[in-house]
């Protein structure tokens, strides 16, 4: 199965990909918030062949959901409405705790060049986080097969 993870932010959106047969997230670079955002992850969505979408879901230190939860889930459900208008199936959204994953993407970017570190650079290690986080604690063979039962439900 083919995913794509999206960080979500009000600037930029980091974007990482990854096939569950090698379980090895990608960094795919970041996506500009400038009301074109909807259209390129659904374009790189369809260039993926991906089946599977999971976004971070930041939380407080308490594990509380805060404005920026709330601004992430509205985003997804833009998402998915934007599928659907444009005669696509919605796809499958998972949510992955995203705690740290921007100050673990500066960590790991850190002996980069300042140019190179870029915030493009850290909201693409951030997806590429939360993806591999998603790869290594989510059940992939039940999350597949319900996947490929809906499939088959719409055929």
């Amino acid at each position: 199965m083919r995913v794509i993870a999206l960080d979500v932010g009000t600037k930029r959106i980091g974007v990482a990909f990854a096939d569950t047969k090698v379980r090895i997230a990608i960094p795919r670079g970041m996506i500009p918030v400038n009301g074109n955002e909807l259209a390129e992850i659904a374009k790189q969505f369809r260039l993926e062949k991906a089946q599977l979408i999971v976004s971070g879901l930041p939380r407080n230190n308490s594990g509380e959901a805060t404005r920026q939860t709330e601004s992430v889930q509205n985003f997804i459900i833009a998402l998915k409405e934007y599928f659907v208008k444009h005669e696509q199936k919605a796809p499958e959204v998972y949510f992955q705790d995203e705690s740290y994953t921007s100050v673990v993407a500066e960590e790991h970017l850190g002996s980069l060049s300042r140019r190179d570190r870029s915030a493009g650079k850290v909201d693409s290690e951030a997806a590429t986080l939360i993806l591999q986080d998603f790869l290594e604690r989510s059940d992939l063979a039940e999350i597949e097969k319900k996947i490929t039962e809906e499939c088959v439900d719409e055929n």
